[in-house]
């Protein structure tokens, strides 16, 4: 975000719109990488995330140092990092159920994995 301060500071000409498709599209696909393994990850190593993510937004819109950050995530539309984690996984889940491979299915379906336990 320091290297992109000048274009999405407090002093910039861009309008609020314009910094948060910037935002959308270069930041927020730097932290989504690998975002479906977060899931396991401790909640401080996602809550640094969310820190970074919210700094970031209140950046673009010049907002003043006690502004709550959940305010500023609705005001521009934006999800949280666990809101996204949720997403992905579920999207992740919902692609594994249609996928055929049925080594990638027994992974899926913890059932099968219950039944044998008790055995």
């Amino acid at each position: 975000m320091q290297k992109l301060y000048w274009l999405v500071g407090r002093h910039s000409e861009l309008d609020l719109t314009s910094k948060r498709i910037l935002d959308v599209s270069v930041v927020k696909p730097i932290w989504i990488c690998g975002i479906q393994l977060w899931g396991c990850t401790s909640k401080s190593n996602i809550e640094i995330i969310q820190r970074c993510q919210s700094i970031a937004l209140r950046t673009i819109v010049a907002a003043y140092r006690y502004d709550k950050y959940d305010i500023i995530h609705r005001d521009l539309k934006m999800s949280s990092v666990q809101d996204e984690i949720t997403r992905f996984a579920c999207k992740y889940a919902r692609r594994l159920e249609l996928y055929t491979n049925t080594a990638a299915i027994q992974l899926h379906d913890n059932s099968q994995t219950l039944d044998d336990s008790n055995d």
